[in-house]
């Protein structure tokens, strides 16, 4: 299950090789179809990705610091320092192809 990334915890849960961060809220229709997909992603890659979860109601300090303008967004921080974010739903398939691409690049 995701971590639920705060202010207070984000920099000790991004210091890994790759942290992929869900920026989402509760009202948000295609986070709620994200959801599964990113699930399923932790299934596959949670042995080499560190997943969070960040509620952008309770951090919007956090989400304008990332530039996060639009839900969902996900924010890929590599050992600490976020350096790429996609916005939108991706299909279990695209995403997939996406975190196997990151991977790669290590």
């Amino acid at each position: 299950m995701a971590t639920t990334i705060t202010r207070e915890n984000l920099a000790q849960e991004t210091d890994n090789k790759i942290t992929v961060i869900d920026f989402w809220a509760p009202w948000c229709g295609p986070c709620k179809i994200m959801d599964p997909v990113l699930e399923a992603m932790e299934e596959e890659f949670g042995d080499r990705i560190h997943f969070g979860k960040m509620n952008v109601d309770n951090n919007e300090d956090v989400a304008k610091q990332y530039k996060v303008m639009g839900l969902p967004s996900i924010v890929l921080f590599k050992n600490g320092k976020a350096v790429e974010k996609v916005t939108g739903v991706y299909p279990k398939e695209k995403m997939a192809h996406y975190l196997n691409r990151k991977l790669e690049e290590m």
